[in-house]
Protein backbone atom coordinates (compact mmCIF):
# COMPACT_ATOMS: atom_id res chain seq x y z
CA UNK A 1 0.00 0.00 0.00
CA UNK A 2 1.19 3.47 -0.82
CA UNK A 3 -0.17 6.82 0.36
CA UNK A 4 0.10 9.60 -2.19
CA UNK A 5 -1.82 12.48 -3.76
CA UNK A 6 -3.46 12.20 -7.18
CA UNK A 7 -5.58 14.35 -9.45
CA UNK A 8 -9.30 13.75 -8.83
CA UNK A 9 -9.78 13.42 -12.61
CA UNK A 10 -7.64 10.25 -12.54
CA UNK A 11 -10.05 8.48 -10.17
CA UNK A 12 -13.10 6.61 -11.42
CA UNK A 13 -15.85 6.53 -8.83
CA UNK A 14 -19.60 6.23 -8.46
CA UNK A 15 -21.06 9.61 -7.56
CA UNK A 16 -23.16 9.47 -4.40
CA UNK A 17 -24.93 12.01 -2.22
CA UNK A 18 -22.19 13.30 0.11
CA UNK A 19 -24.76 14.43 2.70
CA UNK A 20 -23.15 15.91 5.79
CA UNK A 21 -19.63 15.47 4.39
CA UNK A 22 -19.98 18.65 2.29
CA UNK A 23 -19.46 21.03 5.23
CA UNK A 24 -16.59 19.03 6.69
CA UNK A 25 -14.75 18.74 3.38
CA UNK A 26 -15.39 22.40 2.60
CA UNK A 27 -13.76 23.32 5.92
CA UNK A 28 -11.05 20.69 6.39
CA UNK A 29 -10.56 19.08 3.00
CA UNK A 30 -10.24 15.31 2.75
CA UNK A 31 -8.72 14.21 6.06
CA UNK A 32 -8.85 10.44 5.50
CA UNK A 33 -7.30 9.20 2.24
CA UNK A 34 -9.61 7.63 -0.32
CA UNK A 35 -8.81 3.96 -0.95
CA UNK A 36 -8.14 3.11 -4.59
CA UNK A 37 -6.72 0.38 -6.78
CA UNK A 38 -4.31 1.36 -9.53
CA UNK A 39 -5.48 0.32 -12.98
CA UNK A 40 -3.95 0.87 -16.41
CA UNK A 41 -3.88 4.68 -16.64
CA UNK A 42 -6.38 5.47 -13.87
CA UNK A 43 -7.39 4.71 -10.31
CA UNK A 44 -10.55 2.88 -9.27
CA UNK A 45 -12.21 3.98 -6.03
CA UNK A 46 -12.69 1.19 -3.49
CA UNK A 47 -13.76 3.34 -0.52
CA UNK A 48 -14.51 7.06 -0.52
CA UNK A 49 -17.20 7.63 -3.14
CA UNK A 50 -18.99 10.21 -0.95
CA UNK A 51 -15.76 12.07 -0.17
CA UNK A 52 -14.90 12.20 -3.88
CA UNK A 53 -18.43 13.33 -4.75
CA UNK A 54 -18.19 16.16 -2.22
CA UNK A 55 -14.74 17.19 -3.48
CA UNK A 56 -15.95 17.22 -7.08
CA UNK A 57 -18.98 19.33 -6.18
CA UNK A 58 -16.76 21.83 -4.33
CA UNK A 59 -14.04 22.15 -7.00
CA UNK A 60 -15.12 25.59 -8.22
CA UNK A 61 -15.25 26.90 -4.68
CA UNK A 62 -12.10 25.11 -3.48
CA UNK A 63 -9.66 24.39 -6.34
CA UNK A 64 -7.27 22.77 -3.83
CA UNK A 65 -9.61 19.74 -3.86
CA UNK A 66 -8.38 18.88 -7.35
CA UNK A 67 -5.58 16.84 -5.74
CA UNK A 68 -6.82 14.13 -3.40
CA UNK A 69 -4.94 12.04 -0.81
CA UNK A 70 -5.28 8.35 -1.65
CA UNK A 71 -4.14 5.00 -0.36
CA UNK A 72 -3.27 2.72 -3.28
CA UNK A 73 -4.26 -0.70 -2.03
CA UNK A 74 -2.79 -2.87 -4.78
CA UNK A 75 0.70 -1.31 -4.95
CA UNK A 76 3.26 -3.23 -2.91
CA UNK A 77 6.32 -1.84 -4.68
CA UNK A 78 7.80 -0.57 -1.41
CA UNK A 79 6.92 -3.61 0.67
CA UNK A 80 10.34 -5.22 1.01
CA UNK A 81 11.69 -6.43 4.34
CA UNK A 82 12.77 -2.88 5.21
CA UNK A 83 9.17 -1.80 4.83
CA UNK A 84 8.29 -3.89 7.86
CA UNK A 85 11.11 -2.38 9.94
CA UNK A 86 13.08 -5.61 10.28
CA UNK A 87 15.88 -6.26 7.86
CA UNK A 88 17.08 -9.43 9.58
CA UNK A 89 15.27 -12.71 9.80
CA UNK A 90 15.06 -13.58 13.52
CA UNK A 91 13.44 -16.90 14.31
Amino acid sequence: MINTIVNIEEIQFEEKDPGILMDSIRTRGIAIPVQVNARDGYYECVDGHKRLSAAKALLEEKPSLKRIPVMILNDYSKAGSGFWGNTQNRH
